[in-house]
């Protein structure tokens, strides 16, 4: 229930630690379904998402479907310690969290020699 919301912010995407690119993001994340899914709309400088998040009960865990011009994906989900994680492959993820300050932070991470490194971070508030 963290995720949903309309959501205004920064995306920044890193390379070699340092920030690469910035600019605006746009998220609207909704309960569809009487509430067995949740869809999330982004927008941001470089990217078009469309995404449904679903609860799958004989899996035991939630599935991630990104859907955006050129390809769709289906990756597992997992909420552990007050975040959302979604393992993207062995050494690509996604974590979407809330802060104590009430905004909502996604990021993706890239594990390389034993270290996670943030490749992408969306930082993002509630719409006015």
């Amino acid at each position: 229930a963290f995720m949903t919301g309309h959501w205004v912010g920064t995306s920044t995407a890193f390379k070699d630690g340092a920030i690469a690119e910035q600019g605006p993001v746009f998220e609207d994340i909704e309960y569809k379904m009487d509430q067995t899914l949740i869809t999330i709309d982004l927008h941001s400088f470089n990217l078009q998402l469309h995404t449904v998040i679903y609860y799958d009960e004989a899996a035991g865990h939630y599935f991630y479907c990104p859907y955006s011009k050129t390809r769709v994906g289906k990756y597992p989900g997992q909420y552990k310690e007050g975040k959302f994680l979604v393992q993207m492959s062995e050494t690509y993820r996604l974590v979407f969290q809330q802060t104590a300050a009430g905004k909502f932070i996604e990021y993706g991470e890239l594990l390389k020699d034993g270290v996670w490194s943030k490749k992408f971070e969306d930082v993002l508030q509630k719409a006015p």
